[in-house]
């Protein structure tokens, strides 16, 4: 069996549509219910039982803070 691999997807909101996203996923997450979102044209379903994190990156002049959710592929 072959290896899959990694990628990213990436896309930029305007600050409306990104806290509308974010409402829908905290409403997902309030009602233990699976979250589906499309990013750059791909439908990624996340689980209920995902788990969260926030992570800070620094380095140069550049800061980063990621909210991530993570899952086993099913």
């Amino acid at each position: 069996m072959a290896a899959k691999k990694g990628r990213d997807l990436e896309k930029t909101y305007s600050n409306a549509g990104f806290v509308a996203k974010l409402r829908r996923l905290a409403d997902a997450i309030e009602q233990d219910r699976r979250f589906a979102i499309q990013i750059a044209g791909e439908r990624i379903v996340v689980p209920a039982d995902a788990t969260f994190s926030i992570e800070h990156e620094r380095s140069g002049d550049g800061e980063e803070i990621e909210f991530q959710i993570k899952w086993t592929a099913r």
